[in-house]
This record gives structure tokens, C-alpha cells and sequence, in this order.
């Protein structure tokens, strides 16, 4: 059997766990657990996507944006 243990939330953060659970008596441990399994990507980034955003991040330190009001414009957005 797990060991289980007792940690401390706040009221909101209860109320939102009640909000979330998919029936009455569903425990709070399974609806933290399905929020955990959501959360966390076992997945790897791919080389192309680090390289993507690498290559992103730099074109935002040098300055190379556009704003958004241009790209509205140019695309006929209002």
C-alpha cells in the first residue's frame, strides 16, 4: 500500500479542485494526478523546434520585431 500524506491548500485552491473533479466523489488525489498527467510532457523537443526557437529568441534580442499594427495593416486586420 502507498503511503499517503497531508499538505496544506488554500480555500480558493480547494474550491477550484471541486470545480474540477469529474464526479462528487471523486478524490482529490486522482484530480491532482489527471492535472500532473496534463501538465507534463514526457516528450523531448524535437532539434528542429530548439533550433526554431533559438533562432527566435535571437531575432527578439536584436531588435528584428514587427509590430502588430504593421501586421494588422499589411493584412487588412482591424
Amino acid at each position: 500500500m502507498q503511503a499517503a500524506t497531508s499538505i496544506y491548500i488554500r480555500e480558493d485552491l480547494k474550491t477550484q479542485l471541486n470545480t474540477l473533479k469529474r464526479h462528487p466523489k471523486e478524490s482529490y488525489n486522482d484530480v491532482i494526478e489527471r492535472l500532473l498527467t496534463l501538465a507534463v510532457d514526457e516528450e523531448p523537443l524535437s532539434e528542429e523546434t530548439l533550433t526554431g526557437l533559438e533562432e527566435s529568441l535571437e531575432d527578439v534580442r536584436k531588435g528584428n520585431l514587427i509590430p502588430e499594427k504593421e501586421i494588422m495593416k499589411k493584412y487588412g486586420v482591424k
